[in-house]
């Protein structure tokens, strides 16, 4: 198993320092004249170079990536170009919000996609019919248009919810609790049926497999069949779903923040990708790939321990 969590943490380092190596050299070479840009329309040219000079980038990209990386390994980010702030601490400030929905999306739509496609696989008939045509509709309505009418419906018209904002979870739990259950629903229902859908159609392959009949032969009750031989077995593909939708669903509260004006990375990412702050766009992506790194990890280990072949993959 140390071997196993060793080859998949090398291979993270790896994966992480090819995507910011990559997107370092792109933001950089496909940009324009960020100098320009920064200074503004009305700036001389003499005021573009001293602010080229200020940030850095009459020095060879090279160095420019070699000086960065130093830095990023040590959790020093750097400072924005437009705000002069920390990106270590603008990251730190916003991120909470976004691990929230992200992870809370995730656990939701991980725990009802499981149990409605085992259910489902289990009966058929109509509720099988149903999925299909709750599948349907999860992936014709974007999370964004979902936001909106949750926020119209549960938040504007009926007031049970607020509209926007967010209260941290140590000032109320209960207000905490309300600011985020419209942004989560409106994350978790195309996750939600994709993940149905994948469990329902393992659950639905390893009952055919001949020695879950012969264990119903031997008068093994259903229930005990499904927790202690056919979850296990069927879950390694429904996992994978999961860690797929993850990333999904990191992009996605990017809109949802907007909507609900969750002060997370979304409005920073938005922000900073327009004034072109290359910094805060370096430090959003170290951040996401980390999360969906460690995600993938954490799978991996429960698929492991689910399904101890894969320790041998």
């Amino acid at each position: 198993m140390l071997t196993y969590v060793g080859r998949r943490l090398a291979g993270a380092v790896l994966l992480v320092l090819v995507v910011v190596t990559l997107t370092f050299f792109v933001l950089h070479g496909f940009g324009g004249d960020i100098a320009a840009s920064l200074s503004g329309q009305k700036a001389t040219a003499a005021q573009i170079e001293v602010r080229r000079h200020q940030l850095g980038l009459d020095k060879p990209l090279v160095s420019q990536y070699g000086e960065w990386l130093s830095h990023a390994v040590r959790g020093d980010l750097g400072i924005s170009w437009t705000t002069s702030e920390s990106v270590t601490d603008s990251l730190s400030a916003r991120l909470p919000v976004t691990l929230v929905l992200a992870l809370g999306a995730t656990l939701v739509s991980g725990v009802l996609g499981i149990a409605v496609g085992t259910w489902a696989a289990v009966r058929r008939g109509v509720l099988d019919t149903v999925l299909q045509a709750f599948v349907v509709a999860g992936y014709a309505f974007p999370g964004f248009w979902l936001a909106l009418v949750l926020s119209s419906v549960f938040a504007v018209d009926l007031g049970w919810f607020p509209a926007t904002g967010y209260v941290p979870f140590a000032d109320s739990p209960a207000n905490w609790f309300n600011s985020i259950v419209l942004p989560i629903t409106a994350l978790v229902l195309g996750a939600t049926a994709a993940i149905a859908q994948q469990a329902r159609n393992a659950t639905v392959q390893v009952l055919q497999a001949d020695y879950v009949r012969t264990l119903r032969s031997r008068g093994l009750t259903t229930r005990r069949l499904l927790l202690v031989n056919v979850l296990r077995n069927a879950a390694p593909s429904s996992l994978t779903t999961l860690s797929l939708w993850f990333i999904g669903l990191l992009s996605g509260t990017i809109v949802v923040e907007n909507v609900f004006a969750l002060p997370g990375l979304g409005s920073l990412a938005n922000t900073a990708t327009t004034a072109k702050d290359i910094p805060v766009v370096m430090g959003l992506m170290v951040v996401m790939v980390l999360l969906v790194v460690a995600v993938n990890i954490v799978l991996d280990l429960v698929q492991a321990w689910v399904n101890p072949k894969v320790r041998v993959s």
